[in-house]
């Protein structure tokens, strides 16, 4: 949809195209105060500015949550129907990966988790499968505090993507 047919919806339908983008609920309302948007850039603008400026801990951690877990497909189709198209293009390398690198991120990402709390979040797009390892495999040393400013800003990357693809036809 354009942002002019974006802003013709009415708030229900707005946030829940919105919520396609986030899941964070203090970022649905942060972006919902501003609704309807003036320019596309005003909503990325405003986008980055709830999500760094709204948002705390916890509505990052619910955010990671809407996130099906890299190569997880069954969960792409079950848990998030609502995004799967978008996260399945996003995550489209892992299903050409070989065994042996879908059992590595499997692997990586129950330590990934043990190990933060949270599941591992990487901006997929244009990404190999082995990259994703990669990066999984780098970011399981960091500091629980620098691991979540990381996936934090792949959230963001993610965030503005997915806006992107929404207002893309």
């Amino acid at each position: 949809m354009t942002l002019e047919s974006f802003n013709k919806l009415d708030k229900a339908q707005a946030a829940k195209a919105l919520q396609r983008c986030n899941g964070s609920s203090t970022w649905l309302k942060g972006m919902m105060q501003h609704f309807p948007f003036q320019s596309k850039d005003e909503l990325l603008s405003i986008a980055k500015e709830v999500w760094y400026g709204a948002c705390k801990e916890a509505d990052y951690l619910e955010a990671f949550e809407h996130h099906p877990k890299i190569g997880d497909v069954d969960s792409l189709k079950k848990k998030f129907a609502t995004t799967s198209e978008w996260a399945g293009q996003e995550q489209a390398s892992v299903q050409e990966a070989n065994e042996e690198v879908i059992n590595a991120l499997a692997k990586g990402n129950a330590a990934y988790e043990d190990r933060f709390g949270f599941i591992f979040i990487v901006c997929a797009t244009g990404k190999s499968a082995s990259e994703m390892l990669e990066l999984l495999e780098a970011r399981l040393h960091n500091e629980p505090t620098k691991e979540l400013s990381i996936a934090m800003g792949e959230q963001h990357k993610i965030t503005l993507i997915r806006i992107e693809k929404l207002l893309q036809k």
